[in-house]
C-alpha cells in the first residue's frame, strides 16, 4: 500500500510539473493508472466509471494526494480558465530551490541536528529537509548522516503532549492541560500561553505565561496528564525572546545558583550531583558529604535520588524534598 501510494504521488507530481498548461481534475484522472482502478473500484461492480460512487471515490484520493504533495513542499497552482474549469499545474520555476553553498562544517552541523530527533516524530521532517538541500546543492562529497565522533547525541520525547505544545508554540496558540505539580497528589488545570520548549538535563521543560496566575511558568512535560487541548483565542502578553525564556528555563530547572547545599549522598551514587559538587568529604558507612550549587528546581532534581540522598541544610531545601516524597507516596 505504501510503495502503491508513493508511486501514485510521485505520478501525480510528475504531471504537474511536465505540463505546461494547468490540467483538469478530468484530465489527470484519466493520465494516472492508480486514478483510473481507483475510479472503477468506486463504481462497484457493473457500474460505469463516471458513476457518482466513482466521482467520490477519485475525489477523495485526488485531495488526498495534493494536500500530501503540499505538505511535502511542491507549490501547485490552481488556477481558472476562462470557461470557468479549474485546473492545476506545478511551475518549475516555484519548485526550484536556490543554490546553496554548504562547507563540509556546516553540513555536519545539519546532519547533526537531523540525528538528534531520530526519536521524535520530527526525524521524517528533518530528513526530508536534508533531501532537499541534498538536492540544492549540498556538497555530493559530504555525508550529513556520518558519525563524525564516537558520542552520538540524542534528544528522547516521549511524552505525548510535546507536539501539541510544539505546535502550539509555533502558531501562537494558547492552551489547556492538567498539571500535577510535584507537590500535589492530584493535577489541576492549567490555562498557558506557551513560548518555548527547552530540554535540561534530560527532560523536557514547556516556558509560557500561565493566565490563572497571571505570570511566567515553567512546566516539565512529564508532569502534563491527559490530552493538550488548543485554544482559538490569541496571546494576552507578548513573548520573550528565546535568550530570556532560555534564562528562564534553566532558573526553573535549577541551573541557577545563588547559594548552597550539603547534602548525604550514597557511596558509588548520584554521578550527576558528583559531577555538580563544589566539595565532596568521605562520611565513611559507605555515604559521602557534598557541598552542591542551591537554585531552584533542586529540591525536585534530588527527589529523582530517592534514598541515596538524605538533605543537611538549609532547612527550606530538606523540608521541600520532604514535602515532594510525601506527595509521591501517597501516589
Amino acid at each position: 500500500m505504501a510503495i502503491a501510494k508513493a508511486e501514485r504521488l510521485m505520478n501525480l507530481a510528475l504531471c504537474l510539473l511536465g505540463t505546461r498548461r494547468p490540467l483538469s481534475k478530468r484530465e489527470l484522472r484519466d493520465s494516472i493508472e492508480a486514478y483510473v482502478e481507483a475510479s472503477r473500484a468506486g463504481g462497484g461492480a457493473g457500474s460505469r466509471p463516471d458513476s457518482g460512487a466513482a466521482d467520490d471515490s477519485f475525489n477523495r484520493m485526488f485531495e488526498r494526494d495534493k494536500d500530501d504533495l503540499r505538505e511535502l513542499g511542491l507549490v501547485i497552482e490552481t488556477v481558472e480558465s476562462l470557461d470557468g474549469e479549474i485546473g492545476y499545474l506545478a511551475r518549475r520555476d516555484s519548485n526550484r530551490l536556490p543554490p546553496i553553498t554548504l562547507d563540509a562544517e556546516e553540513a555536519a552541523a545539519l546532519g547533526l541536528a537531523a540525528k538528534v530527533w531520530q526519536q521524535a516524530r520530527l526525524a521524517g521532517a528533518a530528513s526530508g529537509a536534508l533531501q532537499k538541500l541534498r538536492a540544492a546543492g549540498l556538497p555530493e562529497d559530504v555525508d550529513p548522516y556520518e558519525a563524525h565522533g564516537a558520542l552520538e547525541p540524542r534528544i528522547p520525547v516521549h511524552e505525548a503532549a510535546f507536539e501539541p505544545l510544539m505546535l502550539a508554540c509555533r502558531d501562537r496558540r494558547p492552551v489547556v492541560f492538567d498539571y500535577r505539580k510535584a507537590t500535589a497528589a492530584h493535577p489541576e488545570p492549567r490555562h498557558v500561553e506557551p513560548w518555548a520548549l527547552e530540554c535540561w538535563r534530560g527532560h523536557w521543560y514547556l516556558a509560557g505565561f500561565d493566565r490563572d496566575r497571571g505570570a511566567e511558568r515553567v512546566f516539565r512535560l512529564s508532569r502534563i496528564t491527559g490530552k493538550v487541548r488548543s485554544r482559538g483565542a490569541r496571546f494576552t502578553v507578548p513573548v520573550p525572546d528565546v535568550v530570556t525564556v532560555r534564562e528562564t528555563v534553566a532558573s526553573w530547572a535549577g541551573e541557577t545558583a545563588d547559594r548552597s547545599a550539603l547534602i548525604r549522598l550514597r557511596a558509588d551514587a548520584g554521578y550527576p550531583l558528583r559531577a555538580k559538587a563544589t566539595a565532596v568529604r568521605e562520611l565513611g558507612d559507605g555515604w559521602d558529604e557534598l557541598e552542591i550549587p542551591y537554585g531552584h528546581g533542586l529540591d525536585a532534581w534530588l527527589v529523582e535520588f530517592g534514598p541515596d540522598v538524605v538533605v543537611l541544610e538549609p532547612a527550606e531545601l530538606r523540608a521541600d524534598v520532604v514535602d515532594r516524597l510525601r506527595a509521591v507516596a501517597k501516589g
